[in-house]
């Protein structure tokens, strides 16, 4: 954490894992001594080190936070992120949740979130384990195709380490019917990185300066726009918000995490449940990007091995001063 607190970010969002035991206190509270024996740790203290590490930390539990960015020599851009630690894994491991429990779980995801990060990857996508089977959540690919981010950043599964570029069906042009699945239906096209021990850099351009930009032009400050000078004020850089209800396996709550909910309009909430779908004529595609630096799964044979990290260059709206 001392490591991530240093570094020269403006922000730096984080989510769990399913090997993060110690920051799922539902989770360590019955499985706690199957992986520390007698030695237990305080789930409460751990959470505090990730939370009190530095100010520019964004910790999301199944939750979203509106983030601006304030310095004075930075992109000074605006945007909704929503983040979840929940996988799918064989054995007992932390965050874990039941596929009957998937639809509800991730449906919690705000129609209007501008990137989404999860840990598991969604279904058909970055997903492929060495087998070359996939291994991702079909709900979370059912909720990425209704919100249709910009970015959605996952990991896991560590042998897909990519990018995936999905233009979801239908486009605003088409409305033919068709007897396809969704995922033969959407038009995906992997991207093309570095190989293993370049020393070229590992850029995901989704701006148009040598790639075509991403066709995506519904970002969440469209709703908030009129509510900003209520919400965040300088130096606030940070506006976490709460879900209407927890996530259904083991909900997690704090103090810090209700603190904005009673004031925050409808559109800066979690999705409600009789909220109507948006428009998604200006959401036409997504990137997906498997950012894991690990490069082989646990039990790690033959010893651990790293990827470079993954830079994705996007264009964000910028939000203005009164």
């Amino acid at each position: 954490m001392d490591w991530i607190a240093a570094a020269d970010f403006e922000v730096k969002i984080i989510i769990c894992g399913n090997h993060d035991v110690t920051l799922d206190p539902g989770f360590y509270a019955e499985y706690g001594a199957k992986f520390h024996g007698q030695h237990l740790e305080d789930p409460q203290k751990c959470i505090e080190i990730v939370t009190e590490a530095s100010p520019s930390i964004i910790f999301l539990r199944h939750q979203s936070a509106l983030v601006r960015l304030i310095r004075p020599n930075g992109p000074k851009t605006i945007f909704k992120v929503f983040g979840s630690p929940y996988s799918q894994s064989a054995g007992t491991w932390a965050y874990g949740y039941e596929s009957s429990a998937a639809a509800a779980l991730w449906s919690t995801i705000p129609l209007d979130a501008d990137l989404v990060v999860t840990h598991t990857p969604p279904y058909s996508h970055c997903d492929s384990r060495v087998e070359g089977m996939p291994v991702g959540c079909k709900a979370l690919r059912e909720a990425l195709s209704e919100v249709r981010p910009s970015l959605a950043v996952c990991g896991h599964v560590h042998e897909s380490r990519g990018y995936e570029r999905v233009r979801w069906y239908p486009s605003p042009a088409s409305s033919s019917p068709t007897t396809a699945t969704p995922e033969q239906r959407d038009q995906v096209t992997r991207g093309v990185l570095p190989p293993p021990g370049s020393r070229k850099q590992s850029l995901v351009d989704l701006t148009g300066k040598t790639a075509p930009k991403l066709d995506n032009d519904d970002f969440a400050v469209n709703d908030v726009q009129t509510s900003l000078d209520i919400l965040i004020r300088p130096p606030q850089n940070v506006l976490l918000l709460s879900l209407p209800d927890g996530p259904p396996p083991r909900p997690q709550s704090s103090e810090a995490d209700q603190s904005t909910s009673s004031v925050l309009p409808s559109c800066l909430k979690g999705r409600q449940n009789n909220e109507p779908s948006r428009p998604r004529s200006q959401r036409r595609e997504t990137c997906i990007v498997n950012a894991a630096i690990m490069a082989n799964s646990w039990p790690h044979r033959g010893g651990k091995r790293f990827h470079v990290p993954i830079v994705v260059d996007l264009e964000l709206p910028a939000w203005q001063e009164q």
